[in-house]
């Protein structure tokens, strides 16, 4: 099974999110999660 890495996949979200302009706050709101999943991602705590 594919195992993904949280940490490089934190890192180009956040860099993505920053070229959008947006923030955590708006992004979550985008995608119907909470900021703080958001930060999680970013950070690689989680993934889901």
């Amino acid at each position: 099974m594919y195992q993904l890495d949280k940490d490089a996949f934190g890192g180009f979200l956040a860099a993505l999110r920053r070229e959008k302009g947006l923030t955590q706050r708006q992004l979550a709101e985008t995608l119907f999660v909470s900021d703080k999943a958001v930060s999680k991602w970013e950070r690689g705590v989680s993934q889901r």
